[in-house]
């Protein structure tokens, strides 16, 4: 009885620290490479991708291609249109220098750090830096 009632107690107080302390986050590390990137939607369900700075077209994503980059990006736009933002101000991709991938929306202040989803998933994300 006495365990059972010490590891409750544990459990509760760890629960507490983890709300009182909030989500973890790695630390900031120095950008290496950035795109600045707009995805616009086409009525035939292309996604194309234009690099901002440089004002030219980076890539196109092919009706049914690229699924885990389109739910990505479904996700962004949702908070988006929840806060009245629209698509017109870029997602900034970068390459951290220890190695991760971020996909950050200044509009909303969202980071998805794309490393935590695998090589495979992240590869669509990784040539729109090349």
């Amino acid at each position: 009885m006495i365990g059972a009632a010490l590891l409750i107690g544990f459990a509760l107080l760890m629960a507490g620290l983890g709300r009182v302390a909030g989500p973890w986050q790695a630390p900031p590390t120095d950008v290496v490479a950035v795109r600045h990137l707009t995805f616009t939607d086409r009525p035939d369900g292309s996604v194309i991708v234009q690099d901002v700075d440089a004002g030219f077209q980076v890539d196109v994503f092919a009706p049914g291609t690229n699924n885990f980059a389109r739910g990505i990006l479904r996700a962004l736009a949702r908070q988006r249109r929840l806060q009245g933002v629209g698509p017109e101000q870029p997602f900034r991709l970068a390459r951290l220098a220890d190695g991760r991938l971020t996909l950050d929306d200044p509009a909303t202040g969202e980071r998805i750090d794309l490393g935590s989803f695998g090589s495979t998933n992240t590869a669509d994300f990784v040539r729109l830096l090349r």
